[in-house]
């Protein structure tokens, strides 16, 4: 069971939970929360999140990205604690439940008679699970060709905020794009560490992310940026939305990331990004949380 448990990566679901929470109290703020929606969205997450380290640790793992080269904890499969066919018999699993799951949501959220909705959440469900799996498996693993930022924007951001809400509205307003945006910005930072971490291990792995292919230096004003657009568009949602300070409670967990990107631009030892890329992770949950108070407080 330890194993298992190290290799579903328990210390990323806070950031696949800061979008979903968000849209949460977002829905709240229009008073149009639903606990079991909630829930739900809840368990669907944490199942396409554990997929997707299943997967990554499986993808990384048979094609020898994983290896001794690597900085940061070792993975299952690197370990030999999991072998590639239980982690594929994993995979398998993980990915029915997850599907299991947001069918019960969806399902739950527009009932049977709202069937292009329910073909639209389908689509979108399915695609989450290809793309947790695609990311590092196979030929043409996006992960490998740079494209992981883009997923992580649509999914963790885009979907899980804007999908979400829409789930306890069924209404989309497009001002919703600003803390969608704010989420996905912030969840690519999460990676973009990741990434600087790795760089070494994935240069001599051919393996093409953001960081391999802009160098260190670019990397770190790459990620200026990712934590920087959240802030102002975070400001373009409350000035068209509120005229109090309540959502600029925002602003805390912020003080915080300013001192990380200070650290960001010190470090030029690969180890050092590790511990960062918790923090941001725990950030973006605080980011949520604290954004999200202000709104129902508003």
């Amino acid at each position: 069971m330890k194993k298992w448990i190290e290799a579903a990566r328990l210390r990323t679901l806070p950031l696949s939970l800061a979008g979903i929470i968000l849209a949460g109290f977002i829905a709240a703020s229009y008073h149009r929360f639903d606990w079991v929606i909630f829930i739900l969205s809840v368990l669907t997450a944490v199942l396409f999140q554990i997929l997707s380290n299943f997967a990554n640790d499986y993808g990384d793992g048979v094609k020898g990205t994983d290896n001794i080269d690597r900085i940061g904890p070792q993975r299952a499969l690197q370990s030999g604690a999991i072998s590639a066919q239980q982690m594929k018999k994993a995979i398998w699993v993980t990915g029915f439940l997850s599907f299991v799951s947001a069918l019960v949501l969806i399902l739950y959220s527009f009932g049977f008679e709202k069937a292009g909705f329910i073909f639209i959440y389908l689509l979108l469900g399915l695609a989450a699970i290809i793309a947790a799996i695609k990311y590092t498996v196979g030929q043409k693993a996006y992960g490998y060709m740079g494209l992981g930022d883009v997923f992580v924007l649509v999914f963790f951001g885009v979907v899980a905020v804007m999908g979400g809400v829409f789930l306890y509205t069924k209404h989309l307003d497009w001002t919703l794009l600003y803390p969608a945006l704010s989420i996905g910005f912030l969840s690519m930072a999460v990676l973009n560490l990741n990434n600087m971490r790795d760089l070494s291990s994935d240069t001599k792995a051919r393996k093409l992310t953001i960081p391999v292919k802009l160098g260190l230096e670019n990397a770190k004003k790459y990620h200026i940026l990712l934590i920087s657009f959240p802030f102002f568009f975070t400001q373009a949602y409350i000035f068209h939305h509120y005229h109090n300070l309540w959502p600029w409670l925002f602003m805390l967990p912020y003080l915080f990331l300013f001192i990380h990107l200070m650290r960001v631009i010190q470090t030029n030892n690969p180890k050092d990004f590790d511990p960062e890329l918790k923090k941001v992770a725990i950030f973006t949950l605080l980011y949520a949380i604290f954004f999200g108070l202000g709104l129902i407080l508003s």
